[in-house]
């Protein structure tokens, strides 16, 4: 839609900067998305254009601490499993300008109690769109943003395709593959769009606090970096294929994946564990503490230069992804990181001691309790804890600033644990290149920076 001049025009300020999109091939199933804005007066209600009066609500007006329909954000839920719902979605319901609009997820029974909580939250009169298909929602024109809570193998495509449909997006961490991240990131930065990598890392003020020592030098010179990391499953997992459970839609579930008749063990939570959708411990807790990790190190834009490690898979059952893993990287800053499966922690070693902690999110240790006691100057560096990311990426939509977690950021992070595991795939050491995002002299990890995806599903 053309407004033209948008000075004076009477649309909220985060909305006049929001850049409009007019696609005509955005996606391969020719998803064909003119980028429009509606403001619902309250959720389920239409206003009829050009149709006569309508109207004005007490909540599209707000009051009661509630913004009005004009200044709330429309959200879709796509994925509503089980982090979906009791992180993700409870967390938009706290913010009053969050408006949710749709919930999608390919089983009924998960979108059955994503509502029972909307209703429990807004009233028993609480409507939305309602659907396993989640290019019903971000083809709507009243959906402002989605929040992505989807198997790993999701992410990526339905984020390019949001983002191409005119949305911004926040999504759950990590990218599938390095190829994938990459146009991730060029997309997000090509459609000027917000994107938040959803963790709640740069929120949590033990870690900002342990990266603002690192980069301010109060354990002198960063030498080394040992970060500890969930194991994953000691059982294999039942191969048996199994029927499809009623109201799921299995086809949609499996998406760009290669087909595969239902499992018991994949559905819901233990997907992780098959590296058709995931990378294991090592992707999905790697983005939690690895970020730290790049944060403390000052390379939030690049990675190591070199990997090599081993690690341990089960020889039968289904689950394939490495459970156990020893990885050591270098940095072209001399720096090296260890990471290491078998609990949680970070430690920051440098040339006059030490910082750290055992456990998530647990306090911090130093060799020296000075180190934590230090404050920071007026003229060094302060790192800023963010409000959660949700609130954070509700924020940035309004300002078009750039979240906490961004998509270059996420996917670099992201590439320390791919690159991690494909050293573990070939069983050699690997050097990389940060810039070109390529392995030196070695063509067959290259082919493994990316992996073909189903039809008629592609990027």
């Amino acid at each position: 839609m053309n407004h033209g001049s948008k000075k004076g025009c009477g649309i909220p300020a985060w909305q006049q900067n929001r850049q409009s999109t007019d696609l005509s091939q955005p996606l391969a199933w020719g998803l064909l998305v003119r980028r429009r804005r509606f403001l619902l007066s309250s959720v389920g209600a239409m206003v009829a254009v050009g149709r006569g009066p309508y109207i004005l609500t007490s909540s599209a007006l707000g009051g009661e601490g509630r913004p009005s329909a004009s200044e709330r954000i429309t959200i879709g839920m796509i994925g509503l499993g089980g982090h979906g719902i009791s992180h993700n979605l409870n967390s938009f319901l706290n913010q009053p300008d969050a408006q949710i609009v749709a919930l999608c997820d390919p089983d009924r029974s998960r979108i059955e109690e994503a509502l029972k909580v909307c209703r429990k939250r807004l009233g028993e009169n609480f409507t939305c769109l309602c659907t396993q298909d989640w290019r019903e929602v971000i083809s709507r024109p009243d959906v402002d943003a989605v929040m992505i809570s989807t198997p790993d193998h999701w992410h990526v495509p339905m984020s390019v395709a949001a983002i191409r449909a005119g949305k911004d997006v926040i999504c759950e961490k990590p990218t599938l593959t390095i190829a994938e991240g990459r146009i991730l990131a060029d997309t997000v930065r090509r459609y000027g769009a917000v994107f938040q990598t959803a963790t709640e890392d740069r929120s949590i003020p033990v870690y900002i606090r342990m990266a603002e020592l690192v980069r301010n030098g109060r354990i002198g010179r960063l030498q080394r970096i040992r970060v500890q990391l969930p194991a994953g499953p000691a059982q294999p997992g039942n191969p048996q294929p199994k029927p499809v459970p009623e109201g799921l839609d299995w086809d949609m579930w499996l998406g760009p994946a290669p087909w595969a008749p239902y499992r018991e063990g994949l559905h819901m939570f233990h997907w992780r564990w098959y590296r058709d959708y995931s990378g294991g411990t090592l992707t999905d807790w790697g983005a939690h503490q690895l970020d730290t990790a790049q944060l403390a190190n000052n390379t939030e834009h690049t990675g190591p230069v070199e990997v090599e490690g081993t690690g341990r898979r089960h020889e039968t059952g289904l689950y394939d992804v490495f459970y156990e893993f020893h990885l050591v990287y270098r940095y072209a800053n001399g720096v090296e990181l260890y990471v290491d499966s078998g609990g949680t922690g970070l430690r920051f070693e440098g040339t006059d001691g030490w910082v750290g902690n055992k456990g998530w999110c647990q306090p911090l240790e130093a060799s020296n309790p000075k180190i934590l006691q230090t404050p920071i100057g007026p003229n060094e560096l302060h790192l800023e804890v963010g409000p959660g990311e949700h609130r954070n990426f509700l924020d940035c939509v309004k300002s078009r600033r750039t979240p906490y977690f961004p998509a270059e950021v996420g996917h670099r992070c992201s590439t320390i644990a791919h690159i991690g595991n494909i050293a573990m795939e070939l069983g050699r050491k690997l050097r990389w290149d940060p810039d070109k995002e390529e392995f030196l002299d070695d063509p067959m990890a290259n082919q493994m920076r990316s992996r073909a995806m189903r039809q008629p599903w592609n990027l």
